[in-house]
């Protein structure tokens, strides 16, 4: 307990706070919203438990954790962190395959430009990257994943996971 003044848990749960109150030094008293949303998640029992079991030293890790997912929970009561984690790695395999396809263009422009590049291509090869790099404007609407009718909603939007 930190002066006269409760720890956010014993002021929550309207309790005296104890010199060795397990939640005193990762709830304070001036963040109170801390504690109530990972209350309302995870229960006083389970975290003081959790707590319990846990190395000092890592036990501010754990309530860091705690409380990001608790977060995610309220924000997304099904996926929670992992509806979060999911909409990132979504991001980045699109954000990949629009690389991807940037590259191919300026590839194909430098072709365009210089067609005598040095490529380890055959000749047949050549051609068809060339033939196809006429109707490169078409290709992009291909990868376009944004516009599907039933891609997963960013979670920390709070958005309907469906469209």
């Amino acid at each position: 307990m930190a002066g006269s003044s409760p720890c956010a848990s014993c002021k929550l749960l309207r309790r005296r706070c104890a010199k060795d109150c397990i939640f005193a030094p990762y709830f304070p008293s001036d963040d109170p919203h801390k504690f109530a949303i990972v209350h309302k998640i995870f229960g006083a029992s389970n975290v003081s438990k959790m707590l319990q079991e846990i190395p000092v030293h890592q036990r501010a890790d754990a309530v860091g954790s705690l409380v990001y997912e608790a977060n995610a929970r309220m924000r997304d009561p099904v996926y929670g962190s992992v509806g979060a984690i999911s909409y990132l790695q979504n991001q980045v395999s699109q954000l990949q395959m629009e690389l991807a396809v940037a590259q191919a263009e300026i590839l194909c422009i430098q072709m365009q430009q210089e067609p005598n590049l040095p490529i380890q291509l055959d000749q047949d090869e050549k051609s068809l990257l060339l033939a196809s790099c006429n109707n490169f404007t078409s290709i992009p609407q291909y990868f376009n994943f944004a516009s599907s009718s039933n891609v997963i909603q960013d979670p920390l939007k709070r958005e309907s996971l469906w469209t």
